[in-house]
This record gives C-alpha cells, structure tokens and sequence, in this order.
C-alpha cells in the first residue's frame, strides 16, 4: 500500500511540473505548451516501470530520533536483501489489510470502468466509420492539394456521417474524416478552412495522443491534476492546429466566421463521437477565436532544438523523481525479534552486527528481541547464530523508518557427511565385460501426491506480536512415502 501512496505522489509531482511548465510558457506558441504537457502527462506513468529499472539515490533527511516510526514495533515488511532465510522488518497488523484491499479494489475497478468506456468510444467511432460513405468532389481534391501542401504521406479518407454532429478526424494510421451531412452544402472556402484544421491534428498526430491521455486518466482517474492537464492538452492541441491554418495564409476573421457558423449549425447537438477531435467544441471555441483574432500570439511550430529541450526538460524531472529516495539522517535504536520456524521467539541467540566501522555484538533477551541504540542509516551485515539452527548471515540496509525495525527466522540445523568410497573392478570387471549384463529398467516411478492436507495455525505468539513471516518447511520422504524426517 505504501508504494502504491508514493507512486502515486511521484506521478502527481510530473504532472504538475508539466501543468507549471506550461502556465510558464503562456506567451510562447501553443504547440510548445502542447508538446510540454503531452511530453510530461504521458512519461508520468514510467515512473513505477523506471523506478524497478534505475538505481535509487538515497538523500538524507533530518528527523526527530525519538519520532515514531512508522512500522514501529511488531510490524515486518520483507528485508531487501534476503539471505537464504526469510526475513521480515515491518509489515501492517493484518486488521489493517482489509481497508488497504478495498482501496486497491476501488482504484481497480475504476480503472475497468474508465478503459472500458473508452474502448466502448472507440469501438463505437469505428462503427460509425465503417456505416459512412465516402466524400469525393471538391472534399476529395482539397485534401489530396493540402496533403501534397504539408508533406502528408498518409491517406486520409473523407466520410460522411450521418452520427457525427461536428466535423472531426480519428485515427493514427488510416485517418478518417468524418463530416455531418450538412457538409455537403458548405462552400470551397470553408471547405479548405477546416481540412487545413483537421490535416494538422493529423501531422501532429493528435488523435493518437488524446486517446494516449485518456488510457492515463483512465489509470489515475482519482487525480484530478491528470484530467486538468488533460483538458489543457486537448485545448492547446486546438490552438496550434488553428495557428497551422493561420500561418497557411486564411485570415483570421474568416476563420472566426467559419467555426461559429459550424458551431450554429448543430445549437444542442450532443457530441456523440467523444474520441475523436472536433473541429467546434464549445468548450473551447470562445477560447479559440479570441486567440486567432489576437495579432501578438506566437504561433510558430515546434523546431527541432525545441522538441529536443522539451525532452531534455522532462528527463529532468522524470529522473529525479523516480530515482531519488529519502533516508533517515539520524540514528535510531535497532530493535531485532528473533522467531523459529514455529514461530515461537528464541532467547540467548548471539547476534553481531558488522558495519560503520565496528562490530557489536548482543544476546536475545527472554522474549527473543534485542535493542541496539545509536545505529546511524548505512549498510551492515547481520550474524544471528545458536547451537542447533543454521547460522543466519544477513545483509542489512537501514534506510527508511521501518528498516530499524526487524525480524529474523532461523531454521533447525542439519548434519551432514560426505564419504568417498572407492574399489577396483579386478576380475568382476572382466568377467562383466565377457557375458550378458542383467540391467534395471525404471520409469515405474509414479509422481508424488499429497494424501492429508493439514492446514497450518498461526503462531499464538507472532499473532500477539503483531508479525507476519515465511516459514519454509523441509522433509525427507522415505521408500515406504513417510515423511522420515
């Protein structure tokens, strides 16, 4: 659960450097903005995968040496670095995990919800797409000249819908078109008006990273910095598609004339195409056209040196806060609890404790714990050993909070010999050689099965404690298929 709680801040923390970069960035072009937080809100998920795959960077921080820690005693988490022996230092009261299942069911089951209502979008344009008939005329020959004009490889098909209620464009690799039947009757002039709109979310490839940000809203759905910079994704996509057909030479008050008498067009027509990119939604129109009719805006591309800065401004901050981690500057006391494979806890158990440039060594009191105070963060290696048990050699990073607390299993010691015996062939080993050899054949092996099931009962003492563990269990099976020991 914690690491589900510091995923999710470290993820906030990209989005919002994103959301601030981009208010930074208000008098520079729309398609930068656009590029900031596409580049930011989309590298926000790495942060769990890269955070598996990049070395952390441990950064002290200052704390209270008597503040309680987190874990505190009679909690366990699995140790870091295991040695052969399961290991455990602070994990939550099972109580606890009742609630932290339910927050995990809930973030789950929104998730479904939210990636199956857009796939349900899309599957639903796609139907749409493939009812519509094809456009050609004068909609055909203006997008064949203003695909030549922007250097457009692609085919984009030009359909008419009669579901659509905008005029909109879907698809990455075959994109599509889509125009209401009213379209038919629209003049050359704002014909050309807005296939200049709808080509530019095709080279810029829009669509595709809209439908990108929607599977991230779907995955954080409960943080709303995700869909607020969702929002603002899609407004600067619009933006900079609008400065594309400015900068192609239409005037701006035309344009202006042109998206308010589409939007008039359709006055409460529900958007029924929620994937797609629409050329008058009216959240955003009334945006647009004070923009477009503002002769100081930048409204220049995306150059190459600026999507390379764009990329090295997001790995510096995508890095930092994936890798960097925080560490106790302050020593604590070390508590350890020493358990068998019972459960049960183990007093006059020797234990050293190697690292910082010395060794310390303790023995178990009655209840199996011991304290160590003044251990400093860093890393140590941990002996625990007792006539009997297999000694136990541990490596131990004190870190964070739970790390001064711990647990440690030791497992029932075994005795084992290695004999060599050795005889030479002589005369049996000729005479072998000279006659028919009798030879064993197996394969009549039949594969184990188990025949009693006796389900295991937690430690009365572990359960007072408060701790969880792995308590691996090792047997030997005789000819006969008892357990021998």
């Amino acid at each position: 659960m914690t690491g589900l709680v510091e995923l999710s801040v470290r993820v906030a923390l990209v989005v919002l450097a994103g959301l601030i970069a981009a208010a930074c960035l208000r008098r520079r072009s729309a398609a930068l903005r656009h590029a900031v937080l596409a580049s930011t809100l989309l590298a926000a998920p790495a942060v769990g995968p890269l955070g598996f795959v990049l070395p952390a960077v441990w950064v002290p921080i200052d704390a209270a040496p008597n503040a309680p820690r987190a874990g505190g005693v009679g909690q366990i988490v699995p140790d870091q670095h295991p040695s052969g022996i399961e290991s455990a230092t602070g994990t939550t009261p099972p109580p606890s995990l009742a609630w932290q299942a339910y927050v995990i069911a809930l973030w789950a089951t929104g998730t479904a919800v939210g990636l199956g209502l857009l796939l349900l979008a899309v599957v639903r344009l796609a139907r749409l797409s493939a009812r519509a008939e094809p456009v050609d005329g004068v909609w055909r020959r203006v997008v064949q000249e203003q695909s030549v004009a922007c250097g457009l490889t692609r085919t984009v098909a030009v359909l008419r819908c009669s579901g659509a209620s905008q005029l909109a464009t879907w698809g990455a690799l075959w994109p599509c078109v889509l125009i209401p039947p009213e379209a038919s009757q629209w003049s050359e002039d704002r014909v050309r008006t807005v296939i200049g709109h709808e080509l530019a979310h095709v080279v810029r490839h829009d669509w595709l990273i809209q439908l990108s940000a929607e599977i991230v809203c779907a995955l954080w759905w409960w943080n709303p910095l995700v869909w607020v910079a969702r929002r603002r994704l899609r407004i600067e996509s619009e933006l900079a598609c609008d400065d594309a057909v400015l900068a192609a030479g239409v005037q701006a008050r035309d344009y202006a004339a042109h998206l308010l008498a589409i939007a008039r067009a359709s006055p409460g027509r529900r958007q029924s195409i929620a994937t797609a990119m629409p050329i008058a939604h009216s959240s955003t129109l009334e945006r647009r056209i004070v923009a477009m009719l503002n002769p100081h805006l930048d409204r220049r591309r995306l150059a190459r040196s600026s999507g390379l800065a764009v990329t090295f401004g997001v790995l510096a901050v995508l890095l930092p806060v994936t890798t960097l981690r925080g560490v106790q500057a302050v020593a604590q006391p070390l508590e350890v609890a020493v358990y068998d494979a019972t459960g049960a806890v183990m007093p006059d158990v020797a234990i050293s404790l190697a690292g910082q440039g010395r060794t310390v060594e303790m023995t178990t009191d009655a209840a199996g714990r011991f304290v160590l105070q003044g251990v400093e963060p860093g890393a140590y290696v941990l002996d625990a050993r007792l006539p009997g048990f297999r000694p136990l050699r541990q490596d131990v990073t004190l870190r964070q909070d739970p790390d001064w607390d711990r647990a440690i299993t030791l497992q029932v010691g075994d005795v084992r010999e290695s004999i060599n015996v050795t005889e030479s062939r002589g005369q049996a080993g000729q005479a072998a050689a000279t006659g028919p050899v009798a030879i064993r054949v197996g394969g009549n092996i039949r594969p184990p099965r188990k025949l009693h099931d006796v389900r295991p009962v937690f430690p009365p003492s572990m359960r007072e404690a408060g701790r969880e563990g792995v308590v691996p269990i090792e047997a030997i099976i005789d000819a006969q298929g008892r357990v021998s020991s």
